[in-house]
């Protein structure tokens, strides 16, 4: 596979109500910006709810997933020769649903699946109001909370993606000071399960600018011989690739000489 491989896993679309643009705009976007491959990788339902549609302005319908499915496995077809178009999906992890997200999931030819931990004790990552009135106690526990569930989630065995692995520093930048070492024991056992982390670049859109993870984490993460790809989270078509370069170029610098994709479930490593 050529080294200059160009690979964007992160993208959503209109369907989970907060994002702007159909698929076709976002595979239309890569092939502008000349990539290779674009994995699709929209909010899944609530599925453990008994809701259709349990938050509009947040994830798909569960009506809607299957519909989901047959559109982007259309439109892998239909841009075969242009660029790879891959199913993908961006799955919460609720630990007491994992066996039914298991299940809904093996329904479907997934090329890959993120992981994303969004909540921490019922409450939203990026809720800037859950850190008032806590004490340091309380925040350093917070944190040790929300790696202790990213640890969980690469020993599903469900995802081949862990998402924004320090996103919850998005609104409250002071996260990143908050000192523990379970980031390091995290991060370990995201080796020992052979699982990527993405360089996710929407950290730019939120309160603490740049990327997710930081360059610090980055750096831990090199040195226990974690897997690291590549996704912008776009929102909108305009930030498909957002910083891929800028993101390589960093990468290298910290010491990594490869970076993954994904096919059919299968991790593949490319040099930078």
């Amino acid at each position: 596979m050529q080294s200059d491989l160009k690979f964007d896993f992160h993208t959503h679309h209109d369907r989970c109500g907060h994002a702007r643009g159909k698929i076709r705009d976002y595979i239309e976007a890569a092939i502008d910006r000349g990539f290779n491959i674009i994995g699709i990788s929209d909010h899944s339902p609530y599925f453990a709810s008994e809701q259709d549609h349990l938050h509009p302005g947040i994830a798909m319908a569960k009506s809607s997933f299957a519909e989901y499915v047959i559109e982007v496995l259309q439109l892998k077809e239909e841009y075969k020769g242009k660029i790879e178009v891959l199913l993908g999906v961006e799955s919460d992890f609720f630990p007491k649903h994992i066996d039914l997200y298991r299940e809904q999931f093996k329904q479907y030819p997934f090329d890959y699946i993120i992981g994303s931990v969004h909540h921490v004790g019922g409450v939203s990552i990026f809720n800037k109001n859950r850190w008032n009135r806590l004490t340091e106690k309380e925040k350093v526990q917070t944190k040790e909370e929300y790696y202790g569930l990213i640890e969980q989630s690469a020993k599903s065995g469900l995802f081949q993606i862990l998402g924004h692995i320090d996103a919850m520093k998005g609104y409250y930048p002071s996260f990143s000071s908050i000192e523990t070492v379970a980031l390091e024991r995290t991060l370990r056992v995201i080796a020992e399960n052979n699982v990527a982390i993405e360089i996710n670049t929407s950290g730019k859109t939120k309160d603490c600018g740049g990327w997710y993870p930081s360059d610090e984490i980055l750096a831990m993460a090199h040195h226990y011989g974690v897997n690291v790809t590549f996704g912008s989270d776009a929102h909108d078509p305009e930030r498909v690739g957002d910083d891929f370069e800028n993101v390589r170029k960093r990468l290298k610098e910290i010491g990594f000489k490869e970076w993954a994709y994904f096919s059919q479930k299968d991790m593949f490593l490319t040099p930078l």
